[in-house]
């Protein structure tokens, strides 16, 4: 059964080079700010898995919290 959950996310990439007074090449400058994303998954270990893969901290996203939503 799937569940739904929420993950706060933000890109730190993104937010240096806003802090140096740069753009990121690929990214908008929103990333600099928590962004909220709905996820579907059997478990918040499987939340978290599908969240690593699809926002990976190589690319500077960095996951703050996921909790279950009711």
């Amino acid at each position: 059964m799937q569940l739904k959950f929420e993950a706060a996310i933000f890109n730190e990439e993104v937010l240096t080079a806003l802090q140096e007074g740069e753009h990121h090449k690929e990214l908008s400058d929103s990333w600099a700010e928590t962004h909220y994303l709905d996820i579907y998954a059997e478990s918040l270990e499987q939340a978290w898995e599908k969240m690593r893969r699809k926002y990976s901290a190589d690319r500077g996203f960095v996951i703050k919290a996921i909790d279950a939503v009711e």
